[in-house]
Protein backbone atom coordinates (compact mmCIF):
# COMPACT_ATOMS: atom_id res chain seq x y z
CA UNK A 1 0.00 0.00 0.00
CA UNK A 2 1.20 3.33 -1.19
CA UNK A 3 2.06 5.50 1.80
CA UNK A 4 3.81 9.13 2.59
CA UNK A 5 7.07 10.19 3.25
CA UNK A 6 7.72 9.40 7.58
CA UNK A 7 7.96 12.84 8.43
CA UNK A 8 5.54 14.29 6.08
CA UNK A 9 1.20 14.74 6.79
CA UNK A 10 -1.42 15.20 4.56
CA UNK A 11 -3.18 18.38 5.03
CA UNK A 12 -7.32 17.72 4.39
CA UNK A 13 -10.84 18.25 6.24
CA UNK A 14 -10.69 19.84 9.08
CA UNK A 15 -7.22 20.01 9.40
CA UNK A 16 -7.01 21.54 6.04
CA UNK A 17 -9.66 24.51 7.51
CA UNK A 18 -7.21 24.67 10.11
CA UNK A 19 -4.20 25.61 7.91
CA UNK A 20 -6.30 27.94 5.85
CA UNK A 21 -7.69 29.50 8.70
CA UNK A 22 -4.37 30.74 9.42
CA UNK A 23 -3.26 31.95 6.62
CA UNK A 24 -6.65 34.15 6.16
CA UNK A 25 -6.22 35.27 9.63
CA UNK A 26 -2.14 36.17 9.22
CA UNK A 27 -3.16 37.56 5.31
CA UNK A 28 -5.96 39.60 7.30
CA UNK A 29 -3.21 41.02 9.45
CA UNK A 30 -0.42 41.62 7.73
CA UNK A 31 -1.82 43.86 5.20
CA UNK A 32 -3.09 45.86 8.10
CA UNK A 33 1.17 46.52 7.90
CA UNK A 34 1.26 47.40 4.70
CA UNK A 35 2.72 43.03 3.76
CA UNK A 36 1.87 41.56 0.45
CA UNK A 37 2.10 38.17 0.22
CA UNK A 38 5.01 36.30 -2.31
CA UNK A 39 5.80 32.76 -3.12
CA UNK A 40 9.36 31.49 -3.75
CA UNK A 41 10.29 28.50 -5.00
CA UNK A 42 10.68 25.36 -2.94
CA UNK A 43 13.97 24.64 -4.27
CA UNK A 44 17.26 27.39 -4.62
CA UNK A 45 20.58 27.17 -5.40
CA UNK A 46 22.44 25.44 -2.33
CA UNK A 47 24.40 28.81 -1.67
CA UNK A 48 21.51 30.80 -1.40
CA UNK A 49 20.94 29.16 2.30
CA UNK A 50 24.69 28.52 2.87
CA UNK A 51 25.32 32.68 2.33
CA UNK A 52 22.86 33.24 4.67
CA UNK A 53 21.73 30.59 6.95
CA UNK A 54 25.35 29.87 7.66
CA UNK A 55 27.53 26.50 7.22
CA UNK A 56 28.42 26.31 11.15
CA UNK A 57 24.17 26.21 11.62
CA UNK A 58 22.43 22.43 11.95
CA UNK A 59 20.45 23.53 9.56
CA UNK A 60 23.10 23.79 6.55
CA UNK A 61 25.06 20.86 7.80
CA UNK A 62 22.81 18.11 8.82
CA UNK A 63 19.20 19.23 7.95
CA UNK A 64 19.12 20.67 4.59
CA UNK A 65 17.87 18.31 1.67
CA UNK A 66 19.89 18.42 -1.15
CA UNK A 67 18.68 17.75 -4.91
CA UNK A 68 20.94 16.44 -7.71
CA UNK A 69 19.57 16.36 -11.38
CA UNK A 70 19.70 12.76 -12.94
CA UNK A 71 22.79 13.43 -14.70
CA UNK A 72 24.96 14.04 -12.22
CA UNK A 73 24.19 11.12 -9.76
CA UNK A 74 24.53 9.07 -12.86
CA UNK A 75 28.18 10.56 -13.51
CA UNK A 76 28.41 9.48 -9.86
CA UNK A 77 27.34 6.34 -9.87
CA UNK A 78 29.34 5.15 -13.26
CA UNK A 79 32.79 7.19 -12.05
CA UNK A 80 32.61 6.28 -8.49
CA UNK A 81 33.68 10.41 -8.03
CA UNK A 82 31.64 11.59 -5.21
CA UNK A 83 33.81 15.37 -5.90
CA UNK A 84 30.76 15.82 -8.47
CA UNK A 85 28.64 16.58 -5.13
CA UNK A 86 30.38 19.28 -4.90
CA UNK A 87 29.61 20.98 -8.16
CA UNK A 88 27.57 24.60 -8.06
CA UNK A 89 24.71 23.45 -9.60
CA UNK A 90 23.90 21.45 -6.29
CA UNK A 91 20.14 22.64 -5.25
CA UNK A 92 18.32 22.68 -1.95
CA UNK A 93 14.72 22.27 -0.98
CA UNK A 94 13.68 25.25 1.29
CA UNK A 95 14.65 25.00 5.00
CA UNK A 96 13.89 28.35 5.76
CA UNK A 97 11.61 31.02 3.94
CA UNK A 98 13.85 34.45 4.82
CA UNK A 99 17.12 33.60 2.42
CA UNK A 100 14.43 32.72 -0.91
CA UNK A 101 12.54 36.23 -0.02
CA UNK A 102 16.49 38.06 0.08
CA UNK A 103 17.20 36.12 -3.20
CA UNK A 104 14.21 37.27 -4.87
CA UNK A 105 14.43 40.43 -3.96
CA UNK A 106 18.14 41.11 -5.28
CA UNK A 107 17.18 39.72 -8.33
CA UNK A 108 14.19 41.20 -9.17
CA UNK A 109 15.64 44.69 -7.30
CA UNK A 110 12.50 44.93 -4.90
CA UNK A 111 14.28 47.79 -2.80
CA UNK A 112 15.73 50.18 -5.61
CA UNK A 113 18.07 52.86 -3.84
CA UNK A 114 16.03 55.00 -1.48
CA UNK A 115 12.80 53.57 -2.15
CA UNK A 116 10.72 52.93 0.96
CA UNK A 117 11.00 49.50 2.71
CA UNK A 118 9.49 46.40 0.93
CA UNK A 119 6.72 43.93 3.09
CA UNK A 120 6.31 41.11 1.94
CA UNK A 121 4.84 37.95 4.08
CA UNK A 122 4.78 34.55 2.83
CA UNK A 123 2.61 30.83 4.10
CA UNK A 124 4.62 28.00 2.58
CA UNK A 125 5.80 24.59 3.15
CA UNK A 126 9.54 24.00 4.40
CA UNK A 127 12.21 21.08 4.34
CA UNK A 128 14.20 19.56 6.84
CA UNK A 129 16.01 16.40 7.70
CA UNK A 130 14.61 16.47 10.69
CA UNK A 131 14.19 12.93 12.93
CA UNK A 132 10.73 13.28 12.91
CA UNK A 133 8.92 13.78 16.22
CA UNK A 134 5.74 16.04 17.27
CA UNK A 135 5.73 18.95 16.01
CA UNK A 136 9.19 18.47 14.17
CA UNK A 137 8.45 17.27 10.36
CA UNK A 138 10.70 16.90 7.58
CA UNK A 139 8.38 18.55 5.40
CA UNK A 140 6.43 21.61 7.84
CA UNK A 141 4.41 24.87 6.92
CA UNK A 142 5.66 28.26 8.17
CA UNK A 143 3.83 31.68 7.85
CA UNK A 144 6.39 34.50 8.35
CA UNK A 145 7.20 37.78 7.17
CA UNK A 146 9.96 40.17 5.85
CA UNK A 147 10.70 43.93 5.81
CA UNK A 148 13.04 44.89 3.60
CA UNK A 149 15.22 48.26 3.90
CA UNK A 150 13.65 49.90 7.48
CA UNK A 151 16.62 50.55 9.72
CA UNK A 152 14.66 52.12 12.47
CA UNK A 153 14.03 50.40 15.78
CA UNK A 154 10.16 51.02 15.38
CA UNK A 155 10.29 48.43 12.76
CA UNK A 156 11.75 45.59 15.32
CA UNK A 157 9.20 46.83 17.56
CA UNK A 158 6.59 46.41 15.13
CA UNK A 159 6.95 43.08 13.93
CA UNK A 160 7.24 41.77 17.35
CA UNK A 161 3.87 43.52 17.88
CA UNK A 162 2.41 42.10 15.08
CA UNK A 163 3.77 38.51 15.86
CA UNK A 164 2.37 38.90 19.33
CA UNK A 165 -1.12 40.47 17.35
CA UNK A 166 -0.99 37.24 15.17
CA UNK A 167 -1.06 34.77 18.29
CA UNK A 168 -3.97 37.00 19.74
CA UNK A 169 -5.93 36.40 16.86
CA UNK A 170 -5.31 32.96 16.53
CA UNK A 171 -6.93 32.36 20.03
CA UNK A 172 -3.98 32.09 22.24
CA UNK A 173 -4.05 33.87 25.50
CA UNK A 174 -1.09 36.42 26.30
CA UNK A 175 -0.84 34.49 29.85
CA UNK A 176 0.42 31.37 27.43
CA UNK A 177 2.99 33.39 25.72
CA UNK A 178 6.34 34.34 27.02
CA UNK A 179 8.15 36.55 24.67
CA UNK A 180 11.55 36.60 25.26
CA UNK A 181 14.43 39.65 22.83
CA UNK A 182 18.23 40.20 22.74
CA UNK A 183 20.79 41.94 20.73
CA UNK A 184 23.44 40.07 18.73
CA UNK A 185 25.43 43.35 17.87
CA UNK A 186 26.51 44.17 14.38
CA UNK A 187 29.74 44.16 12.19
CA UNK A 188 31.07 46.98 14.50
CA UNK A 189 31.10 44.85 17.60
CA UNK A 190 30.20 41.29 17.55
CA UNK A 191 34.05 40.02 15.73
CA UNK A 192 35.17 41.40 19.30
CA UNK A 193 32.39 39.63 21.28
CA UNK A 194 33.02 36.00 18.91
CA UNK A 195 36.73 36.57 19.50
CA UNK A 196 35.70 36.47 23.49
CA UNK A 197 33.05 33.34 23.17
CA UNK A 198 35.64 31.11 21.24
CA UNK A 199 38.20 31.94 23.69
CA UNK A 200 36.19 31.17 26.71
CA UNK A 201 35.19 27.69 24.33
CA UNK A 202 38.78 27.25 24.48
CA UNK A 203 39.60 27.03 27.97
CA UNK A 204 36.83 25.11 28.55
CA UNK A 205 37.44 22.41 25.97
CA UNK A 206 37.65 19.57 28.09
CA UNK A 207 33.52 20.24 28.91
CA UNK A 208 32.48 20.80 25.87
CA UNK A 209 30.99 18.31 23.24
CA UNK A 210 33.09 17.90 19.70
CA UNK A 211 29.76 20.09 18.37
CA UNK A 212 30.81 23.37 20.09
CA UNK A 213 34.68 22.83 19.81
CA UNK A 214 33.77 22.96 15.58
CA UNK A 215 31.36 25.81 16.24
CA UNK A 216 34.27 27.60 18.23
CA UNK A 217 36.34 27.47 15.04
CA UNK A 218 33.57 28.42 12.70
CA UNK A 219 30.48 30.69 14.85
CA UNK A 220 30.99 30.20 18.75
CA UNK A 221 28.33 31.99 19.22
CA UNK A 222 26.47 28.72 17.87
CA UNK A 223 27.51 27.23 21.08
CA UNK A 224 24.52 29.17 22.98
CA UNK A 225 21.79 27.39 21.15
CA UNK A 226 23.72 23.71 21.65
CA UNK A 227 21.54 20.86 22.56
CA UNK A 228 23.56 19.35 24.51
CA UNK A 229 22.56 19.77 28.71
CA UNK A 230 25.94 20.27 30.03
CA UNK A 231 27.30 22.96 27.22
CA UNK A 232 24.39 25.01 27.91
CA UNK A 233 25.10 24.63 31.43
CA UNK A 234 29.24 26.08 30.67
CA UNK A 235 27.90 28.44 28.34
CA UNK A 236 25.85 30.19 31.01
CA UNK A 237 29.08 31.35 32.56
CA UNK A 238 29.84 32.80 28.72
CA UNK A 239 30.25 36.33 27.89
CA UNK A 240 27.19 38.00 27.86
CA UNK A 241 26.53 40.08 24.39
CA UNK A 242 24.80 42.65 26.27
CA UNK A 243 28.06 43.52 28.15
CA UNK A 244 29.84 44.01 24.28
CA UNK A 245 27.19 45.81 22.61
CA UNK A 246 28.18 49.45 20.79
CA UNK A 247 26.89 52.46 21.59
CA UNK A 248 24.67 52.30 18.64
CA UNK A 249 23.71 48.59 19.16
CA UNK A 250 22.79 49.56 23.03
CA UNK A 251 20.81 52.55 21.86
CA UNK A 252 19.03 50.25 19.03
CA UNK A 253 18.15 48.11 21.85
CA UNK A 254 17.08 50.21 24.10
CA UNK A 255 14.77 51.87 21.52
CA UNK A 256 13.49 48.49 21.01
CA UNK A 257 12.68 47.72 24.38
CA UNK A 258 11.16 51.22 24.90
CA UNK A 259 8.47 51.06 21.50
CA UNK A 260 7.28 47.27 23.20
CA UNK A 261 6.54 49.24 26.76
CA UNK A 262 4.73 51.92 25.31
CA UNK A 263 2.72 49.42 22.84
CA UNK A 264 1.98 47.40 26.42
CA UNK A 265 3.66 44.09 24.80
CA UNK A 266 5.67 42.01 28.20
CA UNK A 267 8.72 40.51 27.51
CA UNK A 268 12.03 39.16 29.12
CA UNK A 269 15.58 39.95 27.66
CA UNK A 270 17.90 36.97 27.52
CA UNK A 271 21.12 37.52 26.77
CA UNK A 272 22.11 33.84 25.52
CA UNK A 273 19.14 33.79 22.81
CA UNK A 274 20.63 33.61 19.46
CA UNK A 275 18.48 32.09 17.42
CA UNK A 276 19.20 29.32 14.93
CA UNK A 277 20.76 31.36 11.72
CA UNK A 278 23.81 32.90 11.46
CA UNK A 279 22.25 35.75 9.26
CA UNK A 280 20.93 37.46 12.83
CA UNK A 281 22.15 41.22 13.80
CA UNK A 282 21.23 43.14 16.95
CA UNK A 283 17.27 42.18 17.56
CA UNK A 284 16.49 38.89 17.88
CA UNK A 285 12.84 37.50 19.95
CA UNK A 286 11.41 33.99 20.41
CA UNK A 287 8.26 33.30 21.76
CA UNK A 288 7.68 30.46 23.84
CA UNK A 289 4.55 28.55 24.78
CA UNK A 290 3.73 28.24 28.48
CA UNK A 291 1.14 25.12 28.71
CA UNK A 292 0.98 21.60 29.77
CA UNK A 293 2.39 20.18 26.86
CA UNK A 294 6.05 20.55 26.31
CA UNK A 295 6.19 22.57 23.26
CA UNK A 296 8.85 25.12 23.25
CA UNK A 297 9.08 27.89 20.59
CA UNK A 298 6.26 28.44 18.22
CA UNK A 299 8.29 31.09 16.08
CA UNK A 300 10.67 34.06 16.44
CA UNK A 301 12.38 35.74 14.19
CA UNK A 302 14.97 39.01 13.95
CA UNK A 303 16.73 41.40 12.24
CA UNK A 304 19.01 40.62 9.63
CA UNK A 305 20.91 43.74 8.28
CA UNK A 306 23.73 42.28 6.29
CA UNK A 307 21.67 39.44 4.13
CA UNK A 308 21.00 41.63 1.15
CA UNK A 309 25.16 42.30 0.39
CA UNK A 310 25.46 37.96 1.17
CA UNK A 311 23.13 37.25 -1.36
CA UNK A 312 24.78 39.94 -4.14
CA UNK A 313 22.42 43.08 -3.48
CA UNK A 314 23.43 46.29 -2.36
CA UNK A 315 23.70 46.67 2.03
CA UNK A 316 19.75 46.52 2.85
CA UNK A 317 18.50 46.12 6.81
CA UNK A 318 15.96 44.03 6.86
CA UNK A 319 13.91 42.49 9.74
CA UNK A 320 11.16 39.24 9.66
CA UNK A 321 9.66 36.32 12.01
CA UNK A 322 8.58 33.38 10.92
CA UNK A 323 5.84 31.18 12.54
CA UNK A 324 5.47 27.09 12.80
CA UNK A 325 1.97 26.20 11.64
CA UNK A 326 2.23 22.77 13.11
CA UNK A 327 3.86 24.06 16.28
CA UNK A 328 1.12 26.11 16.43
CA UNK A 329 -1.65 23.91 16.37
CA UNK A 330 0.05 21.63 19.30
CA UNK A 331 -0.43 25.02 21.38
CA UNK A 332 -3.77 25.52 20.53
CA UNK A 333 -4.90 21.96 20.94
CA UNK A 334 -3.13 22.63 24.57
CA UNK A 335 -5.19 25.57 25.15
CA UNK A 336 -8.11 23.58 23.58
CA UNK A 337 -9.09 26.40 20.95
CA UNK A 338 -10.23 25.01 17.91
CA UNK A 339 -9.87 27.53 14.43
CA UNK A 340 -11.03 25.04 11.97
CA UNK A 341 -14.28 26.03 11.84
CA UNK A 342 -17.26 24.57 10.17
CA UNK A 343 -17.37 23.79 6.83
CA UNK A 344 -18.60 26.02 4.37
CA UNK A 345 -22.87 25.74 4.41
CA UNK A 346 -23.76 24.08 1.45
CA UNK A 347 -27.34 23.08 -0.65
CA UNK A 348 -28.24 19.35 -1.68
CA UNK A 349 -30.16 18.56 -4.89
CA UNK A 350 -32.18 15.45 -4.59
CA UNK A 351 -34.48 13.91 -6.68
CA UNK A 352 -37.52 11.32 -6.37
CA UNK A 353 -36.79 9.36 -9.25
CA UNK A 354 -34.29 8.55 -12.02
CA UNK A 355 -36.00 10.24 -14.73
CA UNK A 356 -35.31 13.93 -13.07
CA UNK A 357 -31.39 13.56 -12.71
CA UNK A 358 -31.65 15.55 -15.77
CA UNK A 359 -33.45 18.29 -14.10
CA UNK A 360 -31.65 18.29 -10.70
CA UNK A 361 -28.29 18.28 -13.05
CA UNK A 362 -29.92 21.63 -13.92
CA UNK A 363 -30.89 22.92 -10.41
CA UNK A 364 -27.30 22.30 -9.18
CA UNK A 365 -25.71 24.06 -11.95
CA UNK A 366 -28.23 27.13 -11.50
CA UNK A 367 -27.19 27.25 -7.74
CA UNK A 368 -23.61 27.08 -8.33
CA UNK A 369 -23.25 29.36 -11.23
CA UNK A 370 -25.37 32.06 -7.96
CA UNK A 371 -22.03 31.10 -5.56
CA UNK A 372 -23.89 28.54 -3.58
CA UNK A 373 -21.93 25.56 -3.05
CA UNK A 374 -24.21 22.49 -4.09
CA UNK A 375 -23.90 18.73 -3.56
CA UNK A 376 -25.97 16.02 -5.68
CA UNK A 377 -26.35 12.82 -6.22
CA UNK A 378 -23.84 10.87 -8.56
CA UNK A 379 -24.80 6.68 -7.37
CA UNK A 380 -28.75 6.65 -8.22
CA UNK A 381 -29.30 6.35 -4.59
CA UNK A 382 -32.68 6.54 -3.24
CA UNK A 383 -34.51 9.58 -1.54
CA UNK A 384 -33.69 8.42 1.48
CA UNK A 385 -30.45 7.19 1.23
CA UNK A 386 -29.59 11.24 -0.76
CA UNK A 387 -31.47 12.77 2.46
CA UNK A 388 -28.58 10.97 4.83
CA UNK A 389 -25.92 12.23 2.30
CA UNK A 390 -27.15 15.42 2.55
CA UNK A 391 -26.91 15.39 6.19
CA UNK A 392 -23.01 13.90 6.18
CA UNK A 393 -22.27 17.07 3.70
CA UNK A 394 -23.97 19.12 6.68
CA UNK A 395 -26.33 20.60 3.73
CA UNK A 396 -28.11 23.96 5.11
CA UNK A 397 -30.80 23.21 2.65
CA UNK A 398 -32.04 20.03 0.78
CA UNK A 399 -33.78 20.92 -2.38
CA UNK A 400 -35.78 17.93 -3.74
CA UNK A 401 -37.21 17.47 -7.37
CA UNK A 402 -40.49 15.06 -7.85
CA UNK A 403 -42.44 15.05 -11.11
CA UNK A 404 -45.54 16.65 -9.95
CA UNK A 405 -42.65 19.97 -8.83
CA UNK A 406 -41.14 19.60 -11.88
CA UNK A 407 -43.91 19.52 -14.25
CA UNK A 408 -45.49 22.47 -12.56
CA UNK A 409 -42.40 24.80 -12.65
CA UNK A 410 -41.58 24.67 -8.92
CA UNK A 411 -38.92 22.81 -6.43
CA UNK A 412 -39.35 21.55 -2.95
CA UNK A 413 -36.61 23.50 -0.89
CA UNK A 414 -36.03 22.13 2.80
CA UNK A 415 -34.70 23.84 5.43
CA UNK A 416 -32.43 21.18 7.16
CA UNK A 417 -32.27 22.81 10.57
CA UNK A 418 -35.55 23.35 11.11
CA UNK A 419 -37.49 20.94 8.82
CA UNK A 420 -39.56 23.29 7.39
CA UNK A 421 -40.25 23.11 4.13
CA UNK A 422 -42.05 24.55 1.01
CA UNK A 423 -42.86 24.92 -2.56
CA UNK A 424 -40.94 27.85 -4.83
CA UNK A 425 -40.47 28.26 -8.28
CA UNK A 426 -37.98 27.62 -10.34
CA UNK A 427 -36.59 30.12 -11.34
CA UNK A 428 -36.46 31.74 -7.61
CA UNK A 429 -34.83 28.77 -6.62
CA UNK A 430 -30.79 30.13 -6.04
CA UNK A 431 -32.22 33.49 -4.07
CA UNK A 432 -34.17 30.85 -1.73
CA UNK A 433 -31.39 28.86 -1.08
CA UNK A 434 -29.10 31.71 -0.25
CA UNK A 435 -31.58 33.43 1.87
CA UNK A 436 -32.12 30.08 3.80
CA UNK A 437 -28.38 29.35 3.82
CA UNK A 438 -27.50 33.17 5.32
CA UNK A 439 -30.45 32.92 7.35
Amino acid sequence: MAQRVQGTEDLFGGYMREWQNVCNIAGDLFSTYGFDMIETPAIEQVTTFVHGIGESTDVVRKEMFRVFSGALLERIFEQGDESHLKAKQRMAMRPEGTAGVVRAAVEHNFVPQGASPVKLWYAEPMFRGERPQKGRLRQFHQVGVECLGASDPASDAECIIMLMEFYKRLGLDASRLSLSINSMGDAACRPAYRDKVRTFILDHKDEMCEDCLERAEINPLRSFDCKNDHCREVMKQAPLVTDNLCDECREHYAQVKKYLQEAGVAYEEDPTLVRGLDYYTRTVFEVQYVGDANIGAIGGGGRYDGLMELEGGRPTPGIGFAVGFERIMLALQDAGVDISGEPEPCAYVANTVAELRDAAFRATLALREAGIRTEADYQGRSLKSQLKQADRYHARVCVVLGPDEVSAGMATVRDMRTHEQGQVPIEALSSKVAELIAR
